[in-house]
């Protein structure tokens, strides 16, 4: 069974890219990317699956692993539309948090296979993954009580508001509306607003990385926009660092109280 880290906190908003050098979190031993994958599993990590060019996105967990064989098996969607397109695709990029640590791997191809007796797909034991723990990529969710809105603003001296799903130094993961404004990966906002609670306002520019959808716990279908950050200067990366500190520590005692 998946752990109990909310579906609605795994999204796109931080793939990682080629932009980016990471060849220093690469993890090329097959043994220790075994180990990585056996972890995640083991620990039912949820993880997001990409594919279509971005266009399309399934959440995910790993049921096996067959080192002999060299094959990953992952638990198949319940939604059969989206199961026949990612069977259809050449390249599917996984991502989850492990233990807050990011985890990215990569697959060629992915075919339908069984696995105790439930249906599963199957891909290749990835020859590398990275493995990150970088600050500017360890977001944390919004809380429901304390919501965050940002503005943006539109052409026309038009703008639009939206409620913030997750937040990290490098961009932020935005609810999207159900009507109104056309949003496609690509286009880039100017001078938008972001108001932190008791730590000050963000403003920043920002691109839409990419757009996803994802099912809520009530069966509810939502859009998200992964958006990163243009240039964000260094009292505002700061300031979200404080916002996220801030977040985490409500977190632990919320946890604390519980007890």
């Amino acid at each position: 069974m998946p752990n109990s880290t909310n579906p609605d906190e795994i999204g796109q908003a931080d793939l990682l890219t080629a932009e980016d050098d990471f060849s220093k979190y690469l993890v090329r031993r097959k043994t220790e990317v075994i180990y990585v994958l056996r972890s995640i599993m083991d620990l039912g990590d949820l993880i997001s699956a990409s594919f279509g060019c971005g266009k399309h996105f399934m959440l995910t967990v790993i049921v096996g692993i067959d080192a002999d064989r060299g094959a990953v098996f992952l638990d198949s969607g319940s939604n059969e539309a989206l199961n026949r397109k990612i069977l259809e695709s050449e390249n599917i990029i996984f991502l989850t948090v492990h233990d807050q640590v990011k985890v990215q791997f990569t697959a060629s191809e992915i075919e339908k296979a069984t696995f105790g007796g439930r249906d599963a797909f199957r891909i290749r034991l990835p020859e590398s993954l990275i493995k990150l723990q970088r600050r500017e990529y360890f977001r944390v969710p919004v809380p429901i009580v304390n919501p965050l809105k940002c503005i943006v603003p539109i052409k026309n001296s038009h703008q639009i508001e939206v409620a913030i799903a997750d937040i990290s130094i490098g961009g932020i993961c935005e609810i999207l509306p159900s009507m109104g404004t056309i949003l496609e990966p690509g286009m880039t906002f100017h001078k938008c607003w972001l108001d932190l609670p008791d730590i000050g306002t963000i403003k920043a520019d920002m691109e839409i990385m990419n757009i996803f959808e994802v099912t809520l716990r009530n069966g509810a279908k939502s859009n998200r926009a992964g958006c990163r950050f243009i240039e964000l200067p260094l009292k505002m990366q700061s300031m979200i660092q404080r916002y996220i500190t801030k977040v985490e520590r409500e977190m632990l005692a919320l946890q604390q109280n519980r007890k």
